[in-house]
């Protein structure tokens, strides 16, 4: 598997990364997901503290103790879970940053973390304080790098202007390319994009039109016109999960796009997608369908 540069920081990602946030709870299962996400050449995991109220983050640990060496492992800090153990409330405070750290190390078995973010922000954040927790993290080895998982670009570009931040994570596909606008000033920055949602909660893959049909809307499109844009994408697509993966990686600013997995299966799936040539003028040719299609709706 093909890798890439993480902005300029030196760490090389799988091109294909395994979002962990739809693993199973059962330690056993998802020791066999990961293991064979590593045989097939996924190097970059990405968590978080919040997934499962901090589960999702010890099943993980638990399955890479073995292969620490071999992962670049990230995870994210902001969301603080409340006394009742189901919600929670954002806290990007400098406290909460250096305790969530510790918290996170202690359910990744882990002594230091590739990759921390901020799992959101707002413009009311102390932008200061939270750049300053990082870089100490950073200097104190406890972090290798830091980055940000947000959709807001106000926030992003500040984040990104007064930090040396390395990352943005945000949700980016064939059906949302609303991101693209934003990819020149994160390149700038020195930054890379790490796509989340690249299948589209599964609506770009061979299941596609199934699920389209039993959902209301997706980002822009509302239905029917979402049923007939997964139709025609399905239609002219000979592998549509091979195409959405391979859409998001024709982009420089892409240094890794993410994939869930529930099962084994699930993971070979998105690792055959991934492995299947999918030709630039066919992703052309789709994009291009999808463009016709809004333009088909906007004259309706």
């Amino acid at each position: 598997m093909n890798t890439r540069e993480l902005g300029k920081s030196g760490l090389a990602v799988s091109e294909l990364g395994l979002g962990c946030m739809s693993l199973p709870t059962n330690r056993n299962e998802v020791d066999d997901i990961v293991a064979a996400a590593l045989d097939a050449g996924i190097t970059f995991f990405d968590t978080a503290d919040l997934y499962e109220g901090g589960a999702n983050e010890e099943v993980v640990g638990h399955a890479i103790h073995n292969r620490r060496g071999d992962i670049i492992l990230a995870t994210k800090v902001g969301n603080k879970m409340n006394p009742d153990g189901k919600t929670w409330h954002w806290d990007a405070s400098k406290e909460h940053i250096m305790e969530g750290v510790k918290e996170s190390l202690r359910r990744l078995s882990t002594d230091y973390i590739d990759l921390y973010q901020l799992h959101g922000g707002t413009m009311d954040d102390n932008a200061e304080e939270v750049i300053e927790a990082f870089e100490r993290l950073k200097d104190e080895g406890i972090i290798r790098q830091y980055g940000i998982s947000s959709i807001r670009p106000n926030v992003i570009q500040r984040f990104l202007k007064n930090s040396s931040a390395v990352s943005v994570m945000m949700q980016y596909n064939m059906l949302d390319r609303r991101p693209e606008e934003w990819f020149s000033m994160i390149e700038e920055h020195n930054a890379s994009v790490i796509v989340r949602g690249t299948l589209a909660k599964g609506l770009l893959t061979v299941e596609g039109e199934q699920r389209a049909a039993q959902t209301d809307s997706f980002v822009n499109y509302k239905q029917p016109a979402l049923s007939e844009a997964v139709h025609k994408l399905t239609a002219n697509a000979t592998n549509l999960h091979a195409a959405a993966i391979h859409f998001c990686l024709q982009k420089d600013a892409v240094a890794t796009t993410l994939v869930g997995a529930r099962t084994h299966d699930q993971l070979m799936d998105s690792v055959h997608a991934y492995e299947t040539h999918v030709s630039d003028a066919t992703l052309d040719e789709l994009t291009n369908l999808l463009e016709l299609h809004k333009y088909d709706q906007h004259r309706i």
